[in-house]
């Protein structure tokens, strides 16, 4: 039974419309250089590793884990242009490698081992975190880092301790896990445009 003391939920509606829309709005309006430089450089990077039989591997936990997806999806199948399949992999999707590297040697080591395991010398890793502070994720860049891959991360707020440990960070210029995570993708679908785009014959 509807509150009486409750607004009308198509009022509520209207006005969580107006507030989120009016806050990503005013958050897309703030990125420029500061995210577009480091975007570039990945996928720079990206594309010269593809060059060289490699492959962009991205992982995050809870709603990054399905941005990680997401964009790994993109790249495999199609974003917007008809063209071969490109090699991307998300470290999130494998239940039965998750939940065995988390129980033999915790969470903190689910990305790390499978950067060890399937990560290569021409391969980049693109970690997700809204804090910048994800441990398995400082893991992850940890390893790729000892193993020679070049690293990025699609980070929030001041960008945490991934800030300083990746080779390029993307920070959503937002303090609101929503947005950020909302811009997370955003900048996600601009990376899928801007490959599909440098790939496409002339």
């Amino acid at each position: 039974m509807a509150n009486p003391k409750q607004p009308p939920l198509g009022e509520m509606a209207s006005s969580l419309l107006t507030r989120t829309g009016g806050d990503l709005q005013a958050a897309l309006a703030r990125l420029g250089p500061d995210q577009l430089e480091p975007l570039t450089a990945l996928a720079a990077d990206v594309l010269a590793g593809w060059e060289h039989g490699g492959k962009l591997l991205v992982c995050g936990n809870g709603g990054s884990a399905a941005d990680s997806q997401h964009i790994a999806a993109e790249l495999v199948g199609r974003f917007l242009a008809e063209r071969p399949g490109y090699a991307a992999i998300a470290l999130t999707v494998n239940t039965s490698t998750l939940t065995a590297v988390g129980n033999d040697y915790g969470f903190d080591e689910i990305f790390a081992r499978q950067v060890q395991a399937l990560g290569g010398a021409h391969d980049v890793l693109l970690v997700l975190s809204t804090s910048g502070n994800s441990p398995n994720c400082v893991r992850a860049v940890e390893q790729a880092r000892g193993q020679g891959l070049r690293t990025y991360g699609f980070l929030g707020r001041d960008g945490g301790r991934l800030r300083a440990l990746v080779d390029g960070a993307v920070i959503a210029p937002s303090d609101h896990t929503p947005r950020i995570q909302e811009i997370h993708i955003f900048l996600g679908h601009l990376l899928c445009a801007l490959l599909e785009a440098a790939r496409r014959p002339a």
